[in-house]
């Protein structure tokens, strides 16, 4: 188990463990659909406090080859029929990109510090390969790839703070784009790349360098739309467990409303009542082709709106 590469279940199972555990696992079962397709380049964009980095370490868990077959037990997705194509039998890099970003002066010294990372740990799992250039990502991981057949799964959380840390910085910008599209596009070791962050995918130009990426936002996000905080259900089921009044945690919050899914709610916020359920918020929100206004997508618009 590596810090990056197969990190384990660890993040996984501690959020199992809490007091409150929603099972999203079935979010898995829509990644299987595209694990190893044209599709499988998929990004979803939330405000914060969505689950975004929750779901994240659950698809490591999920797909890492070093975790054991009964950390999903007893969950949705152990119960759905079906194979999965990838379930425990891929190499799984997990990224947080706003760790690099805080230790790192300038795009260029970012870039360096994740390849040298991710490079540091696949050279020593994999050391009795041979390599053309043991310096070069793309290289190593097609050498790995080719030597095992095992594809990886690549999973980016905060894709995206490189566009909130350098907003007027087109060429920063366009740097970590570039080695994104260069380093997944094409490629056939992705069996899967999963990336969250709070903005649309940046577009520089006429064209798009994450163009392959599907999209799932707050303002549409399809089938993925359950797996958006907690669902009217959900709320129902905890406040019925915790004893709490679910018509007063709707009046002070009811939610996103999506099509063909009831209504959704943060999965972390302020304590409801004084209690210990973190599922309300401040401000009913619709979401009908209108544009989440949290915080951090003001933020996010300003930026795009300035450009």
């Amino acid at each position: 188990m590596g810090i990056y590469l197969n990190p384990g279940a660890g993040q996984f199972l501690a959020a199992r463990s809490s007091k409150i555990y929603v099972d999203k696992t079935m979010l898995l079962r829509e990644l299987d659909d595209v694990f190893g397709t044209e599709q499988r380049f998929v990004c979803v964009s939330r405000p914060r406090r969505f689950g975004k980095t929750m779901a994240a370490n659950m698809v490591c868990a999920y797909y890492d080859r070093t975790v054991t077959e009964n950390v999903f037990s007893g969950l949705a997705i152990a119960r759905a029929e079906g194979v999965s194509r990838g379930r425990r039998k891929c190499d799984v890099l997990r990224i947080n990109m706003q760790e690099f970003l805080s230790e790192a002066q300038n795009i260029e010294d970012l870039l360096q510090e994740l390849k040298e990372a991710l490079l540091w740990e696949l050279l020593e799992e994999y050391a009795s390969l041979r390599y053309r250039r043991k310096d070069k990502l793309r290289v190593v991981m097609q050498t790995i790839y080719a030597a095992t057949q095992r594809p990886f799964v690549i999973v980016i959380d905060e894709w995206d703070c490189i566009f909130r840390e350098y907003p007027h910085d087109e060429e920063a910008q366009r740097a970590y784009l570039d080695f994104l599209r260069d380093w997944l596009k094409d490629k056939e070791y992705v069996g899967l790349a999963y990336m969250t962050g709070i903005l649309p995918v940046k577009k520089y130009g006429t064209h798009s360098a994450l163009n392959m990426f599907l999209e799932y936002s707050m303002e549409d996000p399809r089938q993925l739309a359950p797996f958006v905080g907690f669902t009217e259900t959900e709320v129902k089921e905890l406040c019925a467990k915790y004893d709490m009044d679910f018509a007063e945690c709707r009046a002070w919050y009811d939610g996103y409303a999506f099509p063909h899914c009831s209504l959704v709610r943060k999965a972390w916020s302020r304590p409801c009542c004084g209690g210990n359920m973190t599922i309300t918020g401040q401000r009913r929100r619709r979401m009908k082709r209108s544009r989440s206004i949290s915080t951090s997508m003001r933020a996010g618009c300003a930026m795009l709106l300035s450009k």
